[in-house]
């Protein structure tokens, strides 16, 4: 009772002041004691999630300023080399987009939102051409894979996404306009023109750029908006019937892969030496399975907040040679169909006892990502730097004029 001793002291003084006026407060015990405790402590750990929440929520806000538009300034400064010297700009354009995604990295992290990795070795495909295939869940699957990619050398700045052409709106969308990404439109009406689209684009864009690495969500839209429609899609045409992910569309891959995809043994028979430039080829597809503790997903005004206690996601890796990958639709489909399959069953495993570790044949342990904090003081140290030089250009050539 020792620790409750100061407590009774000032519950007998108010008890004292109060009673003078005719008022009456019960007698102070163990359970009454414990009970205010609790409370207190209860108010005292809202009120501290609230004011970080408002803090770390200010200072991305801030973040976004001093960030997003000192990426567009230096590109258009930039401009006249991407006329005369385009290589030059898009390895200086890859690098600040790195480093602008380096921050949405550092929300993940300063949240205590940590990532491990498990499932095959990435290393090796690194450097090469290749097609990143993942599950959908949240908002929070884009910062969860570039907090994982921003610690890998070479692999943001040489980048491609495929996202919802929603996310051309968005505050980000002006750097992935400039970063040349891709917007792909969902629906059954414009899907056609929208691969058709996406099949210029690798011809424009992704090879001339020689982009390495490109993300691609196959399923088209969140667990929780599609997972009714796609049960109801696979019981009408006798497919897998799905609770941890939904089926995918093929759609892209296959316009990917038309276009990217290894050519088949005929024609590298009839490869001349004399022709020009080989055809650029995806070599790689890179299967990544996204699982959140207890099966609930971060979601983007989440990693903001950093309203969530501290957590790991775990993403497994399954690496495939291209050349495993068919080419014609139906079997392409089926391919597809059954990597989905596979995360259904990797997810409901990694659920039930928290690991993916010793699911199809995997024995590689997971290893956390870890970040460097000093880069990160440096990143915005720079930023900040290049918004007040900005500034400072933007006031002098206003003056000129007023």
């Amino acid at each position: 009772m020792k620790e409750c001793y100061g407590e009774e002291k000032v519950y007998e003084t108010l008890t004292r002041l109060i009673s003078r006026n005719g008022w009456w407060l019960p007698k102070m015990t163990d359970s009454t004691s414990s009970a205010a405790a609790s409370i207190f402590v209860r108010i005292f750990s809202n009120v501290s999630t609230l004011l970080k929440c408002v803090t770390r929520t200010v200072f991305v806000i801030i973040n976004n300023v001093y960030c997003i538009p000192t990426y567009v300034v230096w590109m258009m400064l930039l401009f006249p080399v991407k006329i005369y010297q385009p290589q030059v700009y898009w390895r200086i354009e890859g690098l600040f987009f790195h480093w602008l995604l380096a921050m949405v990295s550092m929300w993940t992290w300063t949240a205590g939102y940590d990532i491990i990795e498990q499932g095959d070795d990435i290393q090796k495909i690194i450097n090469e051409k290749t097609l990143v295939i993942a599950n959908h869940q949240s908002t929070g699957d884009v910062p969860v894979l570039m907090t994982s990619f921003n610690a890998k050398p070479n692999v943001l700045p040489n980048l491609m996404w495929i996202m919802d052409r929603v996310f051309k709106f968005t505050n980000f969308g002006i750097v992935s306009i400039l970063h040349q990404d891709f917007f792909i439109v969902s629906g059954r009406k414009r899907r056609e023109e929208s691969l058709k689209q996406l099949e210029k684009h690798l011809t424009e864009s992704y090879i001339p750029r020689n982009r390495k690495w490109m993300v691609l969500f196959p399923e088209g839209g969140f667990l929780c908006k599609r997972r009714e429609t796609s049960q109801k899609y696979a019981k009408k045409n006798n497919l897998p019937i799905l609770e941890n992910v939904t089926l995918p569309r093929v759609g892209a891959m296959q316009t990917i892969f038309d276009v990217l995809g290894p050519d088949t043994q005929d024609q590298q028979l009839n490869n001349r030496p004399n022709m020009t430039v080989a055809k650029p080829e995806i070599s790689w597809v890179l299967d990544i399975t996204i699982a959140y503790p207890q099966g609930k997903p971060l979601d983007l005004p989440t990693i903001i907040t950093g309203s969530r206690p501290p957590c790991e996601t775990v993403l497994f890796y399954r690496v495939f040679p291209s050349s495993v990958v068919p080419r014609e639709p139906e079997q392409l489909s089926k391919w597809l169909y059954d990597r989905w399959v596979e995360k259904e069953a990797l997810l409901e495993h990694f659920y039930k006892h928290g690991t993916f570790l010793n699911t199809n044949g995997s024995h590689r342990g997971g290893s956390k990502v870890h970040q460097d904090p000093l880069r990160f003081l440096v990143l915005h140290c720079f930023f900040i730097m290049s918004s007040y030089i900005h500034y400072s250009m933007l006031a002098y050539v206003l003056s000129c004029f007023w």
